[in-house]
């Protein structure tokens, strides 16, 4: 062969290469986490306001949330933390094998291991017990310190309740 065909041959396999392999990264897309969240029929208020950048694995869900720092507010009478880094698994409806997640109640601190969506509600799975609430209270993001209940956030909350 000579070298002419030689280059016709491997420049358009080094270009269907290059296009490969910035089209395969599965960490970054356009989208925000809050996007994606939805992509996978999952509310944006699962995760608080403030996430500084996320990676995503779209061949196995494999998800990596950063906040700047770590996050905590109160819902009614539950408590929640969310750590810097918060991982998981994401699928259709549902994040499994979360880290950097946990729920206050009543006294006791449990880590969050599961979201999953059925039907109109949220679960929230601890391992051995869950909890269910409406989907409607996940329709917006959390801001941490107040959660819900921050400043003109919660004049909505209420004027939509009245």
């Amino acid at each position: 062969m000579d070298s002419s065909t030689i280059l016709r041959f491997l420049i358009p396999l080094a270009a269907t290469l290059c296009l490969i392999l910035v089209h395969s990264n599965p960490a970054y897309s356009d989208d925000d986490v809050y996007d994606i969240l939805q992509d996978y029929d999952l509310p944006v208020g699962l995760l608080p306001d403030g996430v500084t950048g996320y990676e995503l694995d779209r061949t196995t869900g494999k998800l990596s949330v950063s906040l700047s720092e770590n996050c905590s507010f109160s819902e009614g009478k539950y408590q929640l933390k969310y750590e810097s880094r918060v991982k998981g698994y994401l699928s259709s409806g549902k994040l499994s094998s979360m880290e950097g997640v946990s729920m206050r109640f009543p006294d006791v601190w449990m880590n969050i291991v599961e979201i999953f969506r059925r039907g109109d509600s949220i679960n929230f799975s601890v391992g051995a017990g869950k909890a269910a609430f409406p989907m409607e209270y996940f329709e917006e993001s959390p801001q941490c310190g107040c959660g819900m209940n921050c400043g003109p956030r919660q004049a909505r909350k209420l004027m939509a309740n009245s």
